[in-house]
């Protein structure tokens, strides 16, 4: 297979998958390495970026997928009904960004560190596609890890979980405070 040959049939498997393809497997599939599906993939990407195409192809963690561009939007909610959209509290915000960046993680893990009962918030997340069950603890129990998804990628615009950003020490001691202020309030309320 040529070049353009393992190009077209790139496209095709990413058209054809519409979620995203890890790149062993495009690799494996156009019968080359992974270092060349990867200068194959990132050609296609910057020929759809100059063509000035509707579609783009965009890297998930050592994954790559086709999509629309996001300028396109409007455009296709007149064709297909208005998609349904969820809708992030304030709650979930929390308990998703303790999944983030502690994964894989328990419930019972984030329910210490928030200081309240999280049980409605994951299994929100998990029905919005954001987070999944990744196994279970090899503890007493055994209670399910939770970490995010590629819909999670998606969502926040990042390629992988390393991109997100990093909290400074002082950010920390200030989230430590108000933790610590809203626990006092709420040990005052209940007594």
């Amino acid at each position: 297979m040529n070049k353009e040959q393992a190009k077209a049939a790139i496209e095709a498997i990413l058209f054809s998958f519409g979620d995203s393809v890890e790149l062993n497997k495009i690799a494996s599939a156009i019968e080359t390495d992974n270092d060349t599906a990867v200068s194959y993939i990132e050609e296609l990407m910057e020929e759809y970026e100059e063509d000035n195409r509707g579609l783009k192809i965009i890297e998930l963690d050592n994954s790559y997928q086709m999509c629309s561009k996001t300028e396109y939007y409007d455009v296709l909610i007149k064709v297909k009904e208005q998609p349904r959209k969820y809708v992030l509290t304030d709650v979930l915000l929390e308990t998703l960004s303790i999944i983030a960046y502690k994964q894989p993680i328990t419930r019972v893990e984030i329910e210490k560190i928030r200081g309240v009962s999280c049980g409605h918030a994951v299994n929100r997340l998990v029905e919005y596609n954001l987070v999944q069950e990744l196994g279970r603890l090899d503890a007493p129990g055994r209670p399910l890890l939770f970490g995010t998804t590629e819909e999670f990628l998606r969502s926040f615009g990042v390629n992988s979980v390393d991109e997100l950003p990093s909290l400074k020490a002082e950010q920390m001691e200030e989230f430590k405070a108000q933790a610590e202020e809203e626990m006092n309030a709420m040990e005052t309320v209940e007594v």
